[in-house]
This record gives C-alpha cells, structure tokens and sequence, in this order.
C-alpha cells in the first residue's frame, strides 16, 4: 500500500519524499557547486561531458495511515449483516496491520459529535492492540461531527499523510466537501469508505414499518411500498453525490456495503490504487 502524494517523514520507508536525498531511486542530475559531496559525483557523466554532475535520489521516508472512524449512533445500525461500526472495525483492523507490516505507522481517530478518541499514528507492531482495544470498546452514540472532526485533523496533521475515512456519510454533503477539499489543501491522500446497509438500498420492506432516527431519535411511521420509489430516488441520488465529491479532491472512494466481505474491499481497494498508480 503505498500513497499516491509524496511523504514528509523522519523514519526510512518506502515511499517517495518531496525532499532528495543521497539514497534509494534515482530522480535527477545536477550541476556540481563546490560544497557538494564529492562522493556523489558521477563519473560516468564527467566522462562524457567534461563536467561534473551529481547524482540526486528520492529520498524514501515512511507513510502516516491515519484512519477517521464515524461513531455517531447511525453506525450502530445493522440489518441482516454486521453493523456499519462491525464493517469499520474489520476494515481499520486489516488495514492497519498492513502499515504496520510494511513499516509505516498507523493511527486512529473516533469522532461522534467531537474527537472522542485519539491513538497517535506509530510504526511498532505493539502499537496495534491499542488500536485493536480502542476498536473493540467504540460504541456509536450521539449525532455526527465528522465534518468538524475533519476539519480538525486537516490541520492539526503536522505531515502530509493517507487518511481513511470510514462512515455512513449522513452529514451535509457541501459541508463534507469541503472539509474534504482542507484535506486535500493540506496535501493528505484521502480514502473514503462509504458504508451502507444493503437494506438501506434496496429498501424491500413490505408491511407498515416505524422508523427511527438512530441520532436524534426521530420517528416516522410509514407504508414501505408507498415511498420505496421516492426513497430510492433519493438514496442513489445521495451516493451519487458523495461519490463526485470525492472524485474532486482525488479521493478513493469505495462503497462499502454490508453484504461484502472486508477481505473483497480491501483487496479491491488495493487492486484500484495499483492500477491508478501504473496509468501514471
């Protein structure tokens, strides 16, 4: 797994660093001044040229993953397959371990109404049953401030990092974009997971149904068949809206619903970052 924006880090990794270095890829030639290392010189091209040159590398350095998980009370629902927050927690879990592997760091952030929950991003393996304990205790609760956490980490993220976005996404869809574009402003290679319960799309409820507001507790009594084409209408006009608002930052955007397997996201997810990165 590795991020599509240059890394700003101060740990040796495997992913490319807008500053140069005198190790790992070769990026580009350049005139010798007196003061540079002489060992870099490149003979070869003296050779050639009559002049010195030296050899400059990209400097590797390691990625930051920083996972968003949404824990207002929505996340809690759950229709016939694992709750959205059951789909986040595989997600997070699998994914963090995979930077942890390669020798990158991961973090987490839970956020309902506000950041209620902070694990700093690190590299070492122990670090992850912190972050395997603070998925498992995380109970939805509350109405969502994803948009105002993002906005928050956007700038409190000192480096240039990847962040997951893992959440239902039920939050203004202009406010969302543009707490996405202040990530994007700050150089953060953003990942959107959408999660969705199949029964919310397919909506193929049959008898008179109450339905509950899981964040404020509204309720609506209402004749399934009556409104599914209505509702229908505006579910896909709805993901089809975050989905563009996420194409203009950039943003990988999966939507994930509860019928997948978080083995088929994740390898679906890598398989797109791979194929993006071979067009370029």
């Amino acid at each position: 797994m590795e991020s599509r924006q240059p890394m700003s880090g101060n740990v040796a990794g495997r992913h490319r660093s807008p500053h140069r270095g005198s190790s790992v890829e070769f990026a580009e030639y350049r005139k010798y001044v007196q003061g540079d290392d002489t060992r870099r010189l490149d003979w070869k091209a003296y050779a050639r040229s009559d002049r010195y040159y030296i050899k400059e590398f990209e400097a590797d350095t390691n990625m930051r993953g920083y996972f968003v998980l949404d824990s207002s009370g929505s996340m809690d629902f759950q229709g016939a397959n694992d709750s959205r927050v059951q789909m986040a927690r595989q997600l997070i879990a699998h994914l963090a371990y995979l930077l942890v592997d390669q020798g990158d760091a991961a973090g987490l952030s839970v956020c309902s109404d506000k950041i209620n929950i902070e694990v700093p991003p690190s590299r070492r393996a122990a670090h992850l049953n912190h972050i395997f304990d603070t998925l498992a205790k995380t109970k939805p609760a509350g109405q969502t401030g994803l948009v105002d956490a993002l906005h928050l980490l956007a700038d409190k993220l000192p480096q240039r990092s990847m962040v997951f976005i893992m959440s239902d996404l039920f939050c203004d869809t202009e406010e969302l974009a543009d707490a996405l574009q202040h990530l994007k402003f700050r150089k953060h290679d953003i990942a959107v997971f959408h999660l969705i319960d199949r029964a919310e799309i397919d909506f193929n409820f049959q008898r008179p149904h109450r339905f509950v507001d899981m964040e404020d507790k509204t309720t609506v009594v209402a004749e399934p068949v009556l409104i599914a084409d209505e509702y229908k209408a505006a579910m896909t006009a709805f993901l089809q809206q975050v989905e563009i608002k996420c194409h203009d930052v950039a943003a990988d955007y999966r939507l994930v619903t509860s019928d997948q397997s978080f083995e088929k996201v994740i390898h679906d997810f890598l398989e797109a970052r791979i194929r993006r990165k071979g067009s370029h």
